[in-house]
């Protein structure tokens, strides 16, 4: 990325599955802050029932977000927390 280029967009994973509360609440809040970011973030949901490594790897660990490949949030994601990781 060069001064004069628009910022890398941040890719921003959260690991889910079906009828879970707090991943609508942290997909919710994923939302709401690449809403107002000032960096494009690209937002992707995976559901680990669909696949039985990510099952096995994640459990009941979710929600389970990852920002550009860094683990960063399991359960419940902190607005202000991801907004300042989204500046860096």
């Amino acid at each position: 990325m060069t001064a004069d280029s628009d910022p890398d967009p941040a890719q921003v994973t959260v690991y889910t599955r079906e009828n879970c509360h707090l991943c609508a609440e942290a997909i919710d809040t994923v939302e709401r802050v690449a809403a107002s970011s000032s960096r494009p973030v690209e937002i992707d949901t995976v559901d680990v029932d669909a696949d039985p490594d990510l099952r096995e790897r994640y459990g009941e660990r979710v929600p389970y977000v990852t920002v550009d490949g860094r683990p960063r949030f399991k359960y419940r994601v902190d607005a202000d927390e991801l907004r300042a990781i989204l500046r860096e």
